[in-house]
């Protein structure tokens, strides 16, 4: 009888719940594909907090990699067997990433038994002191503090360009803007590490991409003879794909039909 107890209780505690789904597919999202390890010390940290094994948190973002489309295009598809739990946590975030990114930092912030603006590690000095606004702008800068660790660890913090690995000159910049997508603000397939410079140039739609992944420059760029030296060495260049969350082709047309000033 003791033993059947025992069996099921250790069933139960092997049994992922949802939150802790949610926050290990949150550290597979921040996390370089290279640095999926039970050795990587954010993992270990996860892991103290859900009470889990490194190894156990590994082999859980191991498994969501074998979901990633960037990956299985390039053959690497991390653990071959998983759950439909994965699935389905696979499937919400890539419905609502805005939704499913915020909570998923309110959640870890539960569990860490912290403000969610400390544990997101957001600036909090100029906001309101309480009140919706207050919750409102909090929501807005932990989605983008998000959103640049998806881009950085997709990219190793590399300018997709130059390959500036400077963090402090680094953007996770969107290929379709913020202002006209609200649904996909927070898609990493919407992102692009590129250096400050670079980004300015892509935003202002003085540079695109093409389906290709090659760099485009307008006319304006290529008719500046003191550009050459940062932008023409570039043009028809192909961009260096990320590891993980590649950029939608779909996006990628948008920007050029719609931003780039050819």
């Amino acid at each position: 009888m003791n033993r059947i107890m025992n069996s099921s209780n250790s069933s139960l505690k092997n049994k992922w719940s949802r939150d802790e789904l949610i926050l290990a597919f949150n550290l597979y999202c921040k996390t370089p594909f290279g640095k999926i390890h039970h050795n990587n010390k954010d993992i270990i940290s996860l892991a103290s907090i859900i009470k889990r094994s490194p190894s156990a948190v590994s082999l859980k973002l191991s498994n969501f990699a074998r979901l990633d489309p960037a990956l299985q295009e390039r053959n690497i598809a991390g653990m071959s067997h998983g759950s439909k739990s994965e699935v389905d946590v696979w499937e919400e975030f890539n419905n609502n990433w805005e939704a499913l990114a915020y909570q998923s930092e309110s959640i870890l912030a539960h569990y860490r038994d912290i403000p969610l603006e400390e544990s997101a590690k957001i600036n909090n000095t100029d906001l309101p002191p309480v009140g919706k606004e207050r919750e409102s702008l909090i929501k807005i800068r932990v989605n983008q503090s998000f959103f640049r660790q998806m881009v950085m660890a997709s990219y190793d913090s590399k300018c997709c360009v130059t390959g500036i690995s400077v963090p402090e000159l680094l953007v996770a910049g969107h290929i379709v803007p913020w202002s006209v997508d609200e649904s996909n603000r927070l898609n990493p397939c919407n992102g692009l590490c590129l250096n400050s410079l670079h980004d300015a140039a892509f935003d202002k739609g003085l540079m695109t991409i093409t389906p290709e992944y090659r760099i485009k420059l307008s006319s304006v760029l290529k008719e500046d003879k003191n550009t050459s030296l940062w932008f023409n060495r570039f043009d028809g260049a192909k961009i260096t794909l990320p590891k993980k969350f590649v950029p939608s082709t779909e996006f990628i047309e948008y920007h050029h039909d719609h931003v780039f000033k050819g």
